[in-house]
């Protein structure tokens, strides 16, 4: 019972840190159980997932598949208080208005958006807006696990930044506070990609890991980046992975269901 009880804080944790959904019970909070709760990061990303492809579902009930597609982004936006995305302005803006490692982490940690973040921003969504729209005109139902998939494998993907590359920030003022540095172990790696293969069960399609291979080819290039102008990520940078990460997936879809 107690590691049961265990397992429910770190995915109560993981769930407090990345969306608005309350939880209704006190949890503990350490840094230890911050960096524990790690694995669920993807599981997080499944959850929303299931809840962007029900509001589509049910808006596009009602009205039609770009109210549908304009009513899911904007839950998506309340769920999780934009928090991705708000990592994705702030990249923006740092990469590009500043010029080294010391200028770059200065932008980034100015809370104020910037003409480089406003335009990525607005870039974004409209890549995702139409790329779930073109996948969603032949059937509304296949592009629901589309979505489901996307949203889990892209926090997943993101999540693997913390073992491939090396926190540069303060760890005291980042946003991903305590578990920058300490990643887990194989087995909790593990943990997070059954939520992965889950997702993939809901549209067993083989020519989607392509889709995902895309995704994971943007995690490599956007670390690659990071590391050459301020050694690696920060927390802003996780959330730029998982946005572009869920973009690419989007993109890599359309391009594998037209030419195999």
């Amino acid at each position: 019972m107690k590691v049961i009880k265990n397992e429910l804080v770190y995915f109560a944790t993981a769930l407090m840190f990345f969306t608005r959904i309350p939880v209704p019970f006190t949890i503990p909070y350490s840094g230890e159980i911050m960096n524990k709760s790690q694995k669920y990061f993807a599981w997080v990303g499944l959850l929303v997932g299931l809840i962007n492809a029900g509001v589509l579902f049910l808006s596009t009930l009602l009205f039609n598949l770009e109210i549908g597609i304009v009513l899911m982004m904007i839950a998506s936006v309340l769920v999780t208080g934009a928090f991705h995305e708000d990592g994705f302005t702030d990249m923006c803006d740092s990469f590009g208005g500043g010029y080294g490692k010391e200028k770059i982490l200065t932008i980034m940690k100015d809370s104020r958006v910037g003409a480089y973040g406003t335009i990525g921003i607005i870039l974004l969504f409209a890549l995702k807006f139409y790329s779930i729209h073109a996948l969603g005109r032949g059937s509304v139902e296949r592009v629901l696990g589309i979505i489901i998939l996307a949203h889990t494998l892209s926090r997943f993907i993101s999540g693997t930044m913390i073992y491939t590359h090396r926190y540069v920030t303060d760890i005291d003022t980042s946003k991903s506070k305590p578990l920058a540095n300490k990643p887990l172990d194989g087995m909790a790696l593990l943990v997070g990609f059954i939520s992965v293969l889950l997702a993939f069960a809901l549209i067993p399609d083989w020519r989607l890991i392509f889709a995902f291979a895309l995704a994971y080819a943007g995690k490599i290039y956007m670390g690659w980046y990071f590391k050459k102008h301020i050694g690696g990520y920060t927390g802003d940078c996780l959330g730029a992975v998982q946005q572009v990460c869920e973009v690419l997936f989007y993109l890599g879809t359309m391009i594998v269901w037209k030419f195999i």
